[in-house]
């Protein structure tokens, strides 16, 4: 005779993984099991040699800079939380630290790209062979909350912080003006030269570069260079109403939400303000723009509503795009929502619940949410990515804590470029 037992587990066996329920957690608990899995990603799916990001988990010898920015933002709120220990975290980021001081640069500016074991640079396009200047951005912006964070005046401690300060000192910023310009360029590279020719105008997730291009103590840019070049393009004032909501800055709806995400791991808009705009107002509205969008739902895919939505760069059933309401293909992608937790988090609550409890392991994986999903072609990924992993793990922190931003935004240098560049905050 079969036990109860062995009937449970035959049952369990023959219903789909993905219609399985799922244990109900209260929200702190989500929460946590959420920035555990993601910071799982850089944690134990690291390039074992340079302890760096993959850039998605098929490329694992690729790793990225700017991912591995937010990377190392996410292991430092892994300890926080007890993922890690302090000591375990230390060693690794040591580790990332070391790898970076040997790897390709650029005027101390790296690649998108390089391979994880050797650090050289892997091309990101065929002209694209040299520095990038605002993947660096991320990475930088994510050193010094490090540089902070650890504090103690312990010889590993020690180290850590003078060996980000070589680095941070060593990035010429200035030199991404193509010869004094007022303005940033993107990329350079030493056998393409400006080739590229990408100026980095606003608005969008650009803003970091521009901040930690004032903030630099060696090779600063001047505050024209962003008033006359990041401030200057037919795409950063806005001041119009989208669904009855204003957005001071960017797009009509504003664009992939990632442009509320990247530039604010480190950088803290509550109270942040320049003549241009009110950083907290812009990022809120511009989350509830494209929440409201997929309420309305105007294409009528399956799936969106209150509980589900968020429209941002990432994959989707076709290759990859920058999906916005102005760009809209039915995906959906979970870092939107809940690397808006800071921003709308009883909207991003009600969008985790429904990610994990109600489209659960269709979406679900080992390092938690996978990239994204539309449910109207029935398509479900089955990658993460850096860059989208990265924001979850770091802005629900933010959420809960504030440990980034307040790590970031105490950096003396970050707040005289703040100041110079006609910033206001409570936190400068």
């Amino acid at each position: 005779m079969r036990t109860f037992l062995t009937w449970i587990l035959l049952i369990s066996i023959t219903i789909p993984a993905a219609a399985q329920k799922r244990p109900q957690l209260g929200d702190s608990a989500l929460l946590t099991l959420v920035q555990q899995k993601t910071f799982d990603y850089f944690w134990s799916f690291a390039h074992p040699v340079s302890g760096l990001a993959p850039e998605r988990t098929e490329t694992p010898n690729v790793v990225t800079i700017g991912g591995s920015g937010f990377g190392v933002m996410a292991i430092v709120a892994g300890i926080e939380r007890g993922f890690v220990t302090r000591e375990k975290g230390l060693e690794r980021l040591l580790k990332i630290v070391n790898f970076l001081a040997k790897a390709d640069h650029y005027h101390g500016i790296w690649a998108h790209w390089i391979d994880g074991a050797t650090g050289k640079t892997i091309p990101f396009s065929r002209k694209d062979d040299g520095g990038d200047l605002v993947e660096s951005a991320f990475m930088f912006q994510g050193l010094l909350a490090v540089r902070q964070y650890f504090d103690k005046d312990t010889p590993k401690e020690r180290e850590i912080r003078n060996k980000i300060n070589a680095l941070w000192r060593d990035a010429e910023w200035d030199w991404y003006t193509q010869g004094g310009q007022n303005i940033l360029y993107w990329h350079w590279s030493p056998n393409q030269g400006w080739a590229m020719n990408h100026q980095v105008r606003g608005w969008n997730e650009c803003l970091i570069a521009y901040v930690l291009a004032a903030s630099s103590p060696t090779h600063p840019i001047a505050p024209k260079v962003y008033h006359q070049g990041w401030a200057v393009s037919n795409h950063f004032l806005n001041g119009r109403d989208y669904l009855g909501i204003k957005l001071p800055l960017g797009f009509d709806y504003g664009g992939p939400l990632f442009f509320a995400h990247y530039s604010f791991l480190g950088l803290d808009p509550r109270g942040l303000k320049d003549r241009y705009a009110d950083y907290w107002e812009q990022n809120r509205n511009h989350t509830l723009i494209n929440r409201q969008y997929c309420i309305n739902n105007p294409k009528k895919f399956k799936g969106y509503g209150a509980d589900c939505w968020g429209l941002t760069a990432s994959d989707n059933h076709e290759s990859y795009n920058a999906h916005s309401p102005t760009n809209d293909l039915g995906v959906i992608t979970p870092t939107a929502a809940l690397s808006s937790f800071p921003y709308t988090p009883e909207y991003s609550m009600q969008a985790l619940k429904y990610f994990y409890n109600k489209v659960g392991n269709k979406l679900w994986g080992k390092y938690g949410f996978y990239d994204a999903f539309n449910e109207t072609v029935n398509w479900y990924d089955h990658q993460y990515l850096a860059i989208d992993q990265g924001p979850i793990a770091v802005m629900i922190e933010n959420y809960r804590s504030g440990l980034l931003w307040r790590l970031f935004m105490s950096s003396p240098e970050v707040k005289n470029g703040l100041k110079t560049l006609g910033f206001t905050s409570p936190a400068i």
